[in-house]
């Protein structure tokens, strides 16, 4: 290579969830590891990375729209624009030759080969890598969360095969990483108060590489370092919750009593048109099971309405489930018509503005339970891990066992003083619905 990019200033954008983040951290790493320089302020960037995410068209939709946005900055000090993840892994014989301000374009699987596409777009040429990486696995990472918190992806792309996901169009079937390679990343991170365990399915962790479940396993062996202080889970798929998982996570201390399980729908024959495993009861009966062998455990679910053919009435009787089993926190999203997914093909498609409207009817009933979950908490002491200070608000913010970050709301609070990455007993006084607004006792003596 003639190039070493040394005298280059590289940003990096990552869009979409956090297993994309992470994908992004470990770019960072390489880019740091061969000597280059990064910077936070993009638009003094001379080389641009937008890791995209094409997940659904709206995805797909704001990473166009950012790598044009970035295209502005080279009447400023960018010479390069690279599009990076999942959006070139799917779409890049279509896009390549319409996107003219991307210069390189790389897939999932093709890091390793960023510098050497990089440097052939410097000789002078557009540049297509996608397909010609190895995807070997790298452990070293340059964190973007606050260093006290991370993520840590366990496995990647998917073999569920739900008919509206093009996840194993994109990322290909499900992989996990060797247990040995993710404890050395563990380690590798310093010490973190919380670790959260992400891949499409966490549950389903060593069924192709070792023939059989391991992520009990893999988490004893976690929580044994000393430099994790705590483990959360997201991304459970029921029908992968046992017995012996349920014991663990009530039995170790370090697990956060959390669990993020995307159900989708309630009704049967729903599930079974987007090829779900599960049914309403066996859905009903293992939150029972869950809450009543895992104390005070939080549960957090996703929930798609709009699918083909969906009935009024099966609306309805997802809002009655919903009251029924009282989900801590839930996100909602309107189908959304993937190309090149069996359900794309499905009669009985049904319109954006009704859609949207399911959403919001779903989203209302979910507001009236977190919001009486909330209230009870009103006058209580719960425990708080700090994230840092809101300037906005002017006081210090964090997040409770039952919150994980960006997606179940906030604790924010008074405090004589409080350091991010440490715990803190905070008296709840207040709530939106949402966040709760508290202080500590130290303060409320002042």
């Amino acid at each position: 290579m003639n190039n070493d990019f040394k005298d280059k200033l590289f940003g990096v954008i990552s869009l979409g969830c956090d297993k994309n983040r992470v994908d992004a951290e470990k770019l960072l790493s390489m880019i740091k590891g061969h000597g280059c320089a990064v910077t936070d302020d993009i638009s003094s960037a001379n080389v641009i990375i937008v890791n995209t995410c094409a997940f659904l068209n709206e995805a797909r939709k704001e990473a166009v729209e950012t790598v044009l946005e970035c295209s502005g900055y080279r009447q400023g000090n960018l010479e390069k624009l690279v599009v990076t993840g999942c959006l070139p892994q799917k779409y890049s014989k279509e896009i390549f030759p319409e996107l003219v301000e991307a210069d390189v374009f790389l897939g999932v699987a093709d890091y390793d080969r960023f510098f050497e596409a990089l440097e052939k777009s410097y000789e002078g040429d557009r540049v297509d890598y996608v397909g010609r990486g190895c995807g070997a696995y790298r452990a070293e990472r340059v964190l973007s969360t606050p260093q006290h918190y991370a993520y840590l992806k366990i496995a990647d792309g998917c073999n569920n095969r739900c008919t509206y996901c093009l996840i194993p169009k994109i990322r290909g079937g499900y992989r996990s990483y060797p247990e040995e390679d993710l404890l050395k990343e563990a380690e590798s991170l310093g010490d973190i108060s919380e670790l959260i365990l992400v891949a499409q399915d966490v549950t389903r962790y060593g069924t192709d590489l070792y023939g059989e479940k391991k992520l009990k396993d893999f988490l004893q062996k976690l929580t044994a370092l000393d430099n994790i202080k705590s483990v959360r889970l997201l991304y459970c798929y029921p029908d992968m919750i046992d017995g012996e998982l349920i014991a663990e996570i009530r039995d170790d201390p370090k697990i956060v009593k959390y669990l993020d399980i995307p159900l989708q729908h309630s009704e049967d024959r729903i599930l079974k048109l987007m090829n779900r495993r599960g049914s309403r009861k066996e859905y009903t009966d293992l939150i029972a099971r869950l809450r009543e062998e895992i104390p005070g455990v939080a549960l957090r679910s996703t929930f798609i309405t709009g699918f083909p053919t969906e009935t009024e009435e099966e609306v309805s009787r997802m809002c009655d489930f919903l009251r029924e089993v009282r989900l801590d926190n839930c996100g909602f999203f309107a189908y959304s018509r993937e190309p090149d997914t069996p359900a794309y093909a499905l009669k009985g498609q049904i319109g954006y503005r009704e859609k949207n409207a399911r959403v919001k009817r779903l989203y209302a009933v979910q507001k009236e339970i977190s919001y009486g979950r909330a209230q009870a908490l009103v006058g209580k002491k719960i425990r708080v891990l700090c994230d840092g200070i809101d300037y906005d608000k002017n006081c210090f913010c964090g997040r409770a066992y039952f919150q994980a970050p960006d997606i179940d709301g906030k604790v924010f609070f008074n405090a004589a003083s409080a350091v991010q990455g440490e715990y803190y007993d905070v008296v709840v006084c207040g709530t939106d619905g949402y966040d709760l607004f508290g202080k500590t006792e130290d303060y409320e003596n002042e």
